[in-house]
């Protein structure tokens, strides 16, 4: 499967890339130019050992041939599907040395990314009766933020804002910061006006009376519900009464999500699908 968000992010990712290798390699692999010889060609699969939704082939095809323009990169799975343990994933031909020298980077993208896709999956899963979309956080590992929300992705999941950049999102800390609810608004409301650009403006609520108070402003794109009760949420809703998109977020995990999803909410947001997912046990070994 197959999605734009390559296409979408293309120099996001291959900054990730060039950064990565220049990480592992620097400026040379000792262990292969001490082995092998430039003419030495050669063939290897990607074998899965744990049943998941694998993710991660498109960037590891883009890894591998970013790095050697002339290797031959076969996919026998797509990005997405659910396979079992023993399942091969991919065939790479083509150059020992360029072969082993992205190895280790193909691996662990894979590896993490289908570890997320396959959570990401479970939980969509567990909602998927309902309306509500699920959606990830900016709880990522540095530096590799673009490859695991590409993973919530294919799992079937849906991005949160990507950064600070894209979208606004006030917090508990800025409106404790600033003041209060309505302090912060009328100052973001001001900041808004200012730039000739429109942004989604999320506002974290916890409690009633901030809900209450964010209800006035128009510039507010979605309510966020933060760590409220199954009770809470159901009192918020029956305040905003569908004036704006609401979306729940914190102490949510499989025991509850399910309940939180049947109040009505249109999003969850789920820190877990990025900074819980257990890698999948993957390796690459040489094929004839």
């Amino acid at each position: 499967m197959k999605n734009n968000f390559y296409i979408n992010y293309k120099k996001e990712i291959n900054f990730f890339i060039d950064n990565a290798i220049k990480e592992d390699i620097n400026s040379i692999d000792h262990s292969s130019k001490a082995s092998l010889s430039k003419k030495n060609k050669g063939k290897a699969v990607l074998i899965v050992k744990e049943n998941c939704v694998i993710a991660g082939l498109e960037l590891a095809e883009i890894i591998y041939k970013k790095y050697d323009s002339e290797i031959n990169f076969r996919y026998l799975v797509n990005d997405g599907d659910k396979i079992n343990a023993g399942t091969k994933g991919f065939i790479v031909e083509g150059n020992s040395l360029s072969i082993l020298a992205m190895e280790r980077l193909v691996l662990n993208c894979i590896q993490r990314m289908s570890g997320i896709a396959s959570l990401t999956s479970r939980y969509k899963k567990i909602i998927s009766k309902t309306s509500c979309k699920l959606l990830d956080t900016r709880k990522t590992t540095p530096n590799f933020r673009y490859p695991e929300k590409w993973a919530v992705l294919i799992g079937g999941g849906n991005n949160h804002r990507m950064g600070l950049y894209d979208a606004l999102m006030i917090k508990d800390n800025h409106i404790d910061f600033g003041g209060g609810v309505n302090l912060v608004l009328e100052k973001t409301k001001r900041y808004l006006s200012g730039l000739g650009k429109e942004y989604d403006l999320i506002v974290e609520t916890r409690n009633l009376k901030e809900v209450k108070d964010v209800l006035n402003y128009n510039i507010v794109t979605r309510i966020l519900l933060d760590n409220m009760d199954i009770n809470e949420i159901k009192k918020a809703l029956s305040l905003i009464d569908n004036k704006k998109p609401t979306e729940a977020s914190g102490n949510i995990d499989k025991s509850n999500i399910l309940a939180i999803a049947k109040t009505g909410v249109n999003f969850i947001s789920l820190g877990c699908l990025t900074h819980s997912a257990k890698p999948i046990d993957i390796s690459l070994k040489v094929s004839k």
